[in-house]
């Protein structure tokens, strides 16, 4: 089980909240007004942090230290980013992602490695694979017989600047797509991992948690 810290206690943040505690999961959420808790439900066992979400003491009371995973989904873009920034470069918490509303702004975030959900393409489920210890809560695609799955993989930082083909070269999957700067792309034989992009692999549902750890890891000098 993980530390999640979730600033924003809106929809978005509720339903974070609630998913992530049911799964048994230690949670801690942010928001600056007392009244916002109120929406949780009784049973909630996570630890309520009044406060500004990109305030470092706030942050440390929600014990951003030991954090696995900080999501910002405030209804403000720049308290959002700037609170992903502090989580990140501050206590380097290393799984991140902030909502923004503004979609066009999206794509300058992405090239400062700050992963982004657009309003226009949001859903909980969507940053819950950014921030889950497990690859996803389901894959994006299984085939008819049960034995393959399209699912969004997370790499460690050290992936950056490798060639996709290593990847599959490691671990033997299929990387299916990118999704970079928003949009997804196929990619070529010279195409490289850049920070804040999505990787989706196709790959055995009984390889799933070997992948997950593979692809975690900085990779090797050089990948046979």
């Amino acid at each position: 089980m993980a530390h999640f810290v979730i600033m924003g206690c809106g929809r978005v943040g509720l339903s974070l909240a609630h998913t992530l505690d049911n799964n048994g999961h230690s949670v801690a959420i942010i928001d600056q007004d007392d009244r916002a808790f109120r929406r949780l439900r009784s049973s909630f066992s996570g630890r309520k942090v009044s406060g500004i979400g990109f305030d470092q003491d706030t942050l440390r009371r929600a014990d951003i230290e030991n954090a696995y995973a900080f999501a910002a989904v405030s209804s403000g873009d720049n308290s959002n980013i700037l609170a992903t920034r502090v989580a990140r470069e501050t206590f380097h918490v290393r799984h991140v992602v902030a909502r923004i509303y503004d979609s066009g702004r999206a794509e300058i975030y992405q090239r400062l490695g700050i992963p982004t959900v657009a309003t226009v393409r949001w859903t909980a489920d969507q940053v819950l694979r950014r921030i889950l210890p497990e690859q996803a809560i389901a894959g994006d695609f299984r085939e008819s017989s049960g034995r393959l799955i399209l699912s969004q993989v997370n790499l460690d930082e050290a992936w950056s600047g490798r060639p996709v083909a290593d990847v599959e070269r490691l671990t033997g999957v299929r990387v299916a797509y990118l999704t970079r700067f928003g949009e997804g792309m196929l990619p070529a034989a010279d195409t490289t991992y850049q920070p804040g992009d999505t990787v989706h692999v196709m790959m055995p549902v009984d390889r799933s948690d070997e992948v997950t750890k593979l692809l975690s890891a900085a990779p090797a000098t050089e990948v046979n």
